[in-house]
């Protein structure tokens, strides 16, 4: 059995706020319960909602052990836990990723990683790239042929997008803020990328797709791009928006979907895995299509985990690109 500390570093949120609030200090190291596995965590992934829940968008009682998604070595099992065992490799999401040492019900989103598949590697993708595999076979299941918009082409949500989209030989139009960011989103399979700061997206969209828009928009930016998202679904089309990267997207009135019969979503990761067989099918899905190189994971940067407020930076002013990761 590993030797366990009764205390570990981790970031912490003590009150809703900006990046001025985090701490990184000593807690305790937590306890499993019969159901649980203590994890010993290599690296986590970085999400726009671990902001949500720091300014408070997303209620959680406070304080709290910050992040979402991590991966590491099973170092302790509790009495009932019949799943895993001491040695494993896996990665879970769910809460106080953050911290050397994190409690993760065994019956929830956790599981195996493959040895194909390294610790890195796994954390920067188990809770994106399932979302991103869920929003193209769930929320709108993109077929060959069809127009898709993707916001934010060049990030580590968009990246996977067009990868997944370009796969079923379906058109990807994707929107970045910079010309580096443009070439990010062309080689992860975007057909066409517009740069909003130079070019009026809704017009040149309009114009790709001769005027009728696209059969779904997936917008994670949420505030900024929700209209323009909106008024570039064609008629029966779908928007889905899954973000809050630029606040959260005002109240709206359900009549405006009549006018052209639009689909709105609003998903989470979550209600997609909410069985057993669902999280089996798509952590294997996603494991196959790294292993076989068919989805690349873009890390942009691995920060320290006491440098988390730089990597929060990088990633809430939209200066990185692809995934932004912690060494823990």
């Amino acid at each position: 059995m590993p030797s366990i500390p009764a205390s570990q570093r981790a970031i912490v949120v003590p009150k809703n706020g900006g990046r001025e609030v985090l701490e990184f200090k000593d807690v305790s190291v937590p306890e499993v319960s019969a159901s649980q596995i203590l994890v010993k965590n290599e690296y986590a992934g970085l999400n726009f909602i671990d902001s949500y829940f720091r300014s408070g968008l997303y209620p959680v009682s406070i304080p709290y052990v910050a992040g979402r998604e991590a991966a590491g070595t099973v170092v302790a099992v509790g009495s009932s836990v019949a799943k895993f065992k001491v040695g494993d490799r896996v990665a879970w999401m769910g809460g106080a990723a953050f911290a050397e040492y994190s409690v993760v019900e065994e019956g929830g989103t956790v599981g195996l990683i493959p040895d194909s598949i390294d610790f890195k590697t796994a954390a920067a993708s188990i809770l994106q790239g399932l979302t991103a595999i869920t929003l193209v076979k769930e929320a709108y299941e993109v077929k060959a042929g069809d127009w898709i918009l993707v916001q934010a082409a060049a990030g580590g949500m968009g990246l996977l997008l067009c990868q997944l989209i370009k796969s079923v030989g379906a058109h990807a139009i994707g929107t970045v803020s910079t010309p580096e960011k443009a070439e990010l989103a062309k080689n992860a399979g975007a057909e066409y990328v517009i740069n909003y700061a130079e070019d009026d997206y809704v017009e040149k969209v309009l114009k790709l797709t001769e005027g009728l828009g696209v059969h779904a928009a997936f917008d994670g930016v949420g505030k900024a791009t929700f209209e323009g998202s909106l008024s570039l679904v064609r008629r029966k089309g779908s928007l889905v928006t899954f973000g809050n990267a630029s606040g959260a997207v005002p109240p709206f009135s359900v009549a405006r979907l009549a006018q052209k019969n639009i689909r709105l979503l609003r998903p989470t990761v979550s209600n997609y895995l909410a069985t057993p067989e669902e999280w089996d099918h798509y952590t294997n899905e996603l494991w196959k299509a790294i292993a076989d190189g068919n989805l690349k994971i873009a890390i942009y940067n691995v920060y320290p985990l006491e440098d988390y407020k730089s990597a929060a930076e990088a990633l809430e002013t939209r200066l990185s690109t692809g995934k932004v990761v912690l060494k823990i």
